[in-house]
């Protein structure tokens, strides 16, 4: 079942405005494919491919997948580590909750997610770091934690990325990181 936080509509809603027609997107750490198969389905002209390092989400994005309809393509790769080919845009609502941070989640969060779908270590921004080392000049939209918009800039600019834009939620959290390579 796709059952999209409104943090991650925000992203989904960017992606489908700003990306061009007959772009290629690549959606980094898919889980349920939500964002894939929403994107394939929401503009069809797109191919969307999506990786994760858990067969098992890939299995469920597949279902998902099969389920909807849509034209998306699956690998297993942790990260970008497994993709050869260049794209024009990396998506991805990574895990980017500190792992102090974990301690103080809603229950239905900390006790029902998967602890790798959380927190990628003890900064939060574990991902997020090896997702511009790996995109290699693609253009980079996530989804980022309550806070950490001073310290993704920072891992965008140590890779070459300036933030264009900064999204914010329902609740005025800057919540949608864009970027682009400087220069």
């Amino acid at each position: 079942m796709l059952i999209p936080r409104p943090e991650t509509e925000i992203l989904v809603e960017a992606v489908i405005a700003q990306v061009p027609i007959d772009a290629t997107v690549i959606d980094v750490g898919t889980g349920s494919g939500c964002i894939a198969v929403t994107l394939a389905l929401e503009r069809p002209d797109l191919r969307v491919f999506a990786v994760d390092a858990s067969v098992g989400a890939l299995a469920v994005a597949k279902r998902n997948r099969d389920a909807f309809g849509a034209r998306v393509r699956f690998a297993a790769s942790d990260v970008l580590e497994a993709i050869g080919a260049r794209v024009d845009f990396v998506v991805s609502n990574p895990p980017y909750i500190a792992e102090e941070e974990i301690a103080t989640l809603a229950t239905e969060v900390r006790d029902h997610e998967p602890r790798m779908a959380l927190t990628p270590g003890p900064q939060g921004t574990e991902i997020i770091e090896r997702i511009y080392a790996g995109a290699r000049g693609t253009r980079v939209m996530l989804e980022i934690g309550y806070g950490q918009t001073e310290a993704v800039t920072r891992v965008a600019e140590s890779h070459g990325y300036r933030v264009d834009e900064v999204l914010r939620d329902l609740a005025g959290i800057e919540r949608v990181v864009v970027s682009s390579q400087r220069g």
